[in-house]
């Protein structure tokens, strides 16, 4: 009873740390992607928040599979380190002892990465295609960015602003400029406001400007200075988007059993059980000799899951291509880390057995 509460308590630490480790240089590398996407009027500065929680969501199954792993490797490693493991076997315990408190421990999590990948995952990549569309639905005025040069959806305009007040719907020093008819024409103005009518149709007010009308090249320009300049905003259709394999929901999957169907089938059933057998796998592989440095094992541990996972990917694209079934597919990565884990266990009892024969 004390070796299995010490153990899960350790393990809850170490995956506690390490995931919020994980957690933060994940918001960090996505936040500063959507920082960018934000500077340059693609997404609204408000959009950035919902975009981040709804892109976390889809990188929970690898960070909590990734987590589980290295808690349990580096809770036994520093076991080992600090020679507790020879208490531990010096009262009888054996090595496959630790197998039924690593599956109490990684069972929540594993149940949590089968949740997200099946279920979650999906609606977020869902949700987030659509809160791109919508935004990109936007006119033109209100994709505008303060202090930027932005391009109208048909190309037809050229907007700067300089200031917008939000809560007044102003904006401050305007700069507009369009070709109509191989005549170009730019507009000045030192404030403006949008302009609903009565009928649904929007407008953008400028007001005390001036506008530069002539042709590229030549002398021939005219200047028009007004007190009071209306353009009509167009609103713009959302684009439709053919419906992709990480959006469509599981069920959804199942019924239209196509190959790109049952590649991301194979991808979202194969997360949990890599991150079963990858806990699993860490126990063998967390061995490390006290006299030596622990940099091989930890080293081996990560050519492991890397090739892990990189299979994983392999055998998705595969199984899109038809190369390989569905079946074959998804068992046929998992067996064989399976008896890798076998073999790893088997290779460390046979140490252990040799080592107390001599003794």
């Amino acid at each position: 009873m004390i070796f299995r509460k010490s153990l899960l308590r350790e393990f809850t630490i170490a995956a506690l740390g390490t995931f919020f480790v994980l957690l933060g240089i994940t918001i960090t590398t996505q936040l500063v992607r959507l920082l960018g996407e934000a500077a340059s009027g693609t997404i609204t500065s408000t959009g950035v928040v919902a975009l981040l929680g709804l892109t976390l969501v889809t990188y929970l199954p690898v960070l909590l599979s990734l987590t589980l792993f290295i808690a349990v490797l580096m809770t036994l490693t520093r076991s080992y380190r600090d020679s507790e493991m020879v208490v531990w076997f010096s009262c009888g315990m054996g090595l496959t002892d630790w197998i039924r408190p690593v599956l109490l421990f990684a069972a929540p999590l594993v149940f949590t990465i089968a949740l997200l990948s099946i279920v979650l995952s999906p609606w977020a990549v869902s949700k987030a295609e659509e809160f791109r569309r919508l935004l990109e639905s936007r006119d033109d005025v209100s994709a505008v960015t303060p202090g930027m040069f932005r391009e109208s959806h048909q190309a037809e305009r050229v907007y700067f602003v300089e200031e917008i007040s939000g809560a007044e719907n102003l904006v401050a020093n305007v700069f507009v400029s369009s070709t109509q008819n191989q005549k170009m024409g730019v507009m000045v103005a030192r404030r403006g406001f949008q302009e609903t009518m009565d009928n649904g149709d929007r407008f953008l007010v400028l007001l005390n400007g001036r506008r530069y009308e002539g042709e590229p090249g030549t002398a021939e320009y005219r200047i028009f200075e007004f007190d009071r300049y209306a353009m009509r905003i167009e609103a713009n259709e959302m684009r439709g988007r053919a419906p992709s394999t990480k959006t469509t929901p599981t069920l959804d999957l199942l019924r239209e059993r196509t190959p790109d169907n049952l590649a991301e089938l194979s991808w979202r059933f194969g997360l949990p059980l890599s991150a079963l057998i990858l806990s699993l796998i860490a126990i063998p592989l967390s061995f490390v000799n006290p006299r030596a440095g622990r940099s091989m094992n930890l080293m081996l541990a990560l050519l492991v899951y890397m090739v892990y996972s990189n299979l994983l990917s392999i055998v998705q694209a595969w199984i899109a291509q038809s190369h390989i079934s569905f079946a074959t597919g998804l068992w046929g990565v998992h067996f064989c880390m399976f008896v890798l884990l076998l073999l790893l266990f088997y290779r460390r009892l046979m140490v252990f057995s040799i080592f107390r024969f001599i003794k």
